[in-house]
C-alpha cells in the first residue's frame, strides 16, 4: 500500500509538470515570457524615459513591484512547466526567464530549485551554460558565500569592477569559466568596469577618475 502511495505521487509530480507543447502554447508562453523579460529588465537598469524623473523612494518601489510580480509569475509557471529552455520558448524566452529568476532575489529557495532543473537542461543543450554559472554565483552571493565563476561583481571607489564577496578558486576561476562559455575574468571584469564608468560617468570624474581604471 505504501509503495503503491509513493508511485501515485511520483506519477502525479510527473504530469503536474506539463512538457509537451502544441505550436499555439509555445508561441503564447514565448509572448508571456517576452512580456514578463521586458519590464525586467527596465526594473533592472537604470531608470530611463518616463522613469528617469521618479524619486529615489518612487523608483525603488516600482523596481521592487516588479521583480515580485515577476517572481510570482516565474514560480506558477515553472510549477506548471519546468524550465522553460530552448525547447519550449526559444533561445531569446530561456534567457529572458533565466533573467527573470536571476533577479528574484528574495526566493533564493526558487532560484535554488530552478538552479538543479537548469544544471539538466544545460546537459541537454536545452539552456544556456552561461545562465548557468550566472545563477549559480548569484545564488552564492545571496548566502553570502564566495562565487565560482566570478559573475556578480561590486565596485571600488575608483570604479574597478572586482568579484562580490570573492572567489572560490582564483586560481583556477578560468578554467571553470570556459567550461561554461564565459569570457577570462579580467577581461569580463574590465567590460563591466567600462560600462560602470560609462554609467557614473559624471560622479566618477568629479571624484577624479578621469576614464576607467581597467586590469592589465
Amino acid at each position: 500500500m505504501y509503495k503503491r502511495m509513493i508511485a501515485i505521487s511520483l506519477l502525479l509530480t510527473i504530469l503536474s509538470c506539463k512538457n509537451t507543447l502544441s505550436v499555439t502554447e509555445k508561441r503564447d508562453l514565448a509572448n508571456e515570457i517576452d512580456a514578463m523579460g521586458k519590464i525586467d529588465q527596465v526594473a533592472a537598469y537604470i531608470p530611463q524615459g518616463k522613469y528617469a524623473n521618479y524619486s529615489r523612494e518612487k523608483w525603488n518601489t516600482f523596481k521592487d513591484s516588479v521583480m515580485a510580480d515577476n517572481t510570482k509569475k516565474a514560480e506558477l509557471l515553472y510549477k506548471k512547466y519546468g524550465y522553460l529552455g530552448i525547447g519550449k520558448v526559444g533561445e531569446k524566452g530561456e534567457t529572458q526567464f533565466w533573467a527573470i529568476v536571476q533577479h528574484s532575489d528574495k526566493s533564493v529557495d526558487f532560484q535554488n530549485k530552478v538552479l538543479k532543473s537548469l544544471k539538466k537542461e544545460v546537459s541537454k543543450k536545452n539552456a544556456s551554460p552561461d545562465n548557468y554559472a550566472l545563477l549559480y554565483d548569484r545564488i552564492k552571493i545571496n548566502n553570502g558565500e564566495k562565487q565560482l565563476f566570478g559573475t556578480q561583481v561590486e565596485y571600488r571607489k575608483n570604479g574597478q569592477a572586482k568579484p562580490k564577496i570573492g572567489l572560490i578558486d582564483t586560481i583556477n576561476v578560468d578554467s571553470w569559466r570556459v567550461k561554461y562559455n564565459l569570457e577570462p575574468l579580467k577581461k569580463y571584469l574590465n567590460f563591466m568596469t567600462e560600462r560602470n564608468f560609462n554609467m557614473n560617468k559624471n560622479i566618477l570624474i568629479k571624484e577624479g577618475i578621469t576614464e576607467p581604471v581597467f586590469y592589465k
